[in-house]
């Protein structure tokens, strides 16, 4: 098993041991405290995700041909999704960031528990984590 996913499966057994949504949202909220800061200068408009209905802005850089990532958000629960999401792509390459199945978020019931615009903003996040993941692919090639 790949360091990417002993993290997807660190992140399932965190989970596994609420029987009760509103634990497992108490635990989101308390993971959004481990979120990397993102500068203030990048809580922006350019930074900000679209469809989102919280705001969530997201920036990522390389170091070493690796990514790292920072984010921010005005939702905690939200912050908490994010910080789990960066928790398993940072410090990945821009290719492992692009082939990670993110399996953990079925996992842990996260796709069924949220509701469809707190859904539509998950895979918007994973969409904008990628879309910098490719944007540095290419400028390596």
């Amino acid at each position: 098993m790949d360091k990417k996913d002993q993290i997807q499966e660190e992140i399932i057994e965190e989970f596994s041991v609420f029987d009760d949504w509103l634990d497992k949202y108490d635990y989101l909220i308390g993971l959004s405290d481990s979120l990397p800061a993102i500068a203030p200068e990048h809580r922006t408009g350019q930074y900000l995700i679209e469809g989102c209905q919280s705001r969530v802005w997201i920036d990522a850089r390389t170091d070493g041909g690796r990514i790292f990532f920072t984010a921010d958000s005005d939702a905690i629960i939200t912050k908490g999704i994010i910080a789990l999401l960066i928790r398993v792509l940072n410090g990945r390459t821009p290719q492992e960031v692009l082939d990670t199945d993110l399996y953990f978020i079925d996992a842990i019931g996260l796709t069924a528990n949220l509701s469809p615009t707190r859904a539509n903003g998950l895979a918007a996040m994973v969409r904008q984590m990628r879309l910098y993941a490719l944007a540095y692919a290419s400028k390596n090639d």
